[in-house]
């Protein structure tokens, strides 16, 4: 078990939040930091790729003239914005 679940909206695995880490042995302990410190290489790319995104959709809101469509830009922006401040959370975790 690598004690890692795939998260659909980040697009990577994340530590699963019903595995009591205490009770892991070392060999299991170092399984998991192996494959969490790979997945976790790779968040800056991802958040860059949501950065990119977002500004897209800022361009197209720019020029955007009607309020609906612009509602609807906005809502994907910001909840680009949530999936970026996500990730970065679980980039900080060592």
């Amino acid at each position: 078990m690598d004690y890692l679940l795939f998260d659909k909206r980040l697009g990577i695995s994340v530590p699963d939040e019903c595995v009591d880490f205490g009770s892991l042995s070392a060999k299991e302990m170092e399984h998991f930091w192996l494959k969490w410190e790979k997945i976790r290489g790779t968040i800056p790319d991802r958040i860059q790729e949501f950065d990119r995104m977002m500004e897209e959709l800022q361009t197209e809101l720019s020029l955007e003239e009607d309020f609906g469509k612009s509602c609807r830009l906005n809502a994907k922006i910001a909840e680009l914005a949530s999936i970026v401040n996500d990730l970065w959370l679980l980039y900080r975790i060592p």
